[in-house]
């Protein structure tokens, strides 16, 4: 009896520790500065939570991921972390959506999530 117990309990700390591993969030670093994001191409896999960790080298920028409901600012000197669980496969656009200069307009990525 007791080393059934045993097992059993060793066996349901295994499988929780399994289950906390794949809900831990993958974490993404992306820089932003003048007229671009680094890196533009980032990648995640659908249904794993994710966290974009986010900073400004220069001056106030914005993040704008539409098709996921995502929209906040980057501060410099701070990290903005934004959590996120993509569900479906697929490329999604983000972009600046505070005006920071000529070259703006081209200060955008992509979040590719695959299956």
């Amino acid at each position: 009896m007791y080393r059934r117990t045993m097992v059993a309990l060793l066996a349901g700390s295994a499988l929780g520790a399994v289950r906390l591993a794949a809900e831990t969030p993958a974490e993404i670093r992306i820089s932003a500065k003048k007229f671009e994001f680094h890196p533009n191409k980032v990648t995640a896999k659908a249904g794993q939570p994710v966290v974009l960790v986010l900073t400004s080298m220069d001056r106030i920028h914005g993040f704008k991921m539409p098709d996921l409901g995502v929209r906040t600012e980057i501060v410099p000197g701070q990290e903005t972390r934004v959590s996120l669980l993509p569900t479906k496969a697929g490329s999604f656009t983000f972009f600046c959506d505070v005006f920071c200069g000529d070259g703006h307009e081209d200060m955008d990525g992509t979040l590719i999530v695959e299956a």
